[in-house]
């Protein structure tokens, strides 16, 4: 399959892979905190991660590990524990509407700190998604007043560290293979992660049935949704452009549409409307 078909493929896998993330963070949430969950999910994807491309490692080189570290901080680390800390007070489908933003502060740092030039036109695309973002957290905070919409700043924060992370792989680590990249930035993770879940109390509380459901969950998430989602998404970021790949920010908010649709969550009239807008701004950016 050509370059131009498959980069299709990875994006739609992608949007399915991570729009079903927000409901397994949701659910497993039922048991652990926000700062156990990060965790669990940084070292399930960490062990498989070294099981499968332990032996891509050497092939980074030595320059290359302080993009390594970086990339591994503001694309799996923050963000792994900002969702999580967010997912606790707005519910999921909120949560990846506003990943969308993710290509607006792509093309907002590619073009202020990578050189990455845009036009007029995505300059509005930056404006109206904005809009829509104030219009669904306003709305959502007024028809929730027992979910501190505040929260959702976490979220935006998040999308921030992804547009980063991007801009520093196209930039720093394009002719490294994904699978390197990936496992590099796991392995740098992993001690870390592994700290934060030694002092936050879940090996006092992992015999309790609550507990053990919902690191299953996260065990999927880690696997699935972190380590196998970043070895496709660094594959989709390398063959294509920064802007492109996270365009699958397009297609996430409707899986976890439906996925919050079946665990009872709705969205409101305006917030509808609030989440078009951002899926317009976002084209506006993206678009050639």
């Amino acid at each position: 399959m050509d370059s131009r078909r498959l980069k299709w493929v990875y994006l739609i896998a992608l949007a399915f892979i991570w729009g079903s993330s927000f409901i397994l963070i949701k659910k497993g949430l039922v048991g652990l905190s926000a700062m156990q969950l990060g965790s669990l999910r940084v070292i399930f994807a960490a062990i498989f991660l070294l099981f499968i491309g332990s032996k891509s490692l050497p092939k980074i080189p030595k320059e290359k590990w302080k993009y390594i570290a970086l990339t591994s901080l503001f694309g799996t680390f923050i963000p792994a524990y900002l969702f999580a800390i967010a997912e606790t007070e707005i519910d999921s489908s909120i949560t990846a509407i506003l990943n969308a933003l993710t290509p607006l502060n792509t093309l907002i740092l590619g073009a202020i700190f990578f050189g990455i030039t845009f036009q007029k036109r995505q300059i509005w695309g930056v404006f109206i998604g904005l809009i829509g973002s104030v219009l669904l957290v306003l709305n959502g905070a007024i028809n929730n007043p027992g979910h501190n919409y505040y929260y959702a700043i976490l979220v935006i924060i998040a999308t921030i560290c992804y547009a980063v992370n991007v801009n520093l792989i196209k930039r720093f680590l394009s002719d490294l293979s994904p699978l390197s990249i990936t496992t590099g930035n796991f392995m740098v993770l992993l001690l870390p992660a592994f700290s934060i879940l030694f002092f936050s109390g879940f090996f006092e509380v992992v015999h309790i049935d609550k507990v053990q459901h919902s690191v299953l969950f996260i065990m999927i998430l880690g696997v699935v949704g972190t380590g196998i989602a970043n070895i496709l998404f660094f594959k989709l970021i390398q063959m294509s452009s920064p802007v492109f790949a996270t365009s699958v920010t397009y297609l996430i908010p409707i899986v976890a549409f439906f996925w919050g649709l079946l665990d009872n969550e709705m969205l409101t009239t305006v917030q509808f409307m609030g989440a078009f807008i951002i899926l317009v701004g976002v084209y506006l950016s993206a678009k050639k």
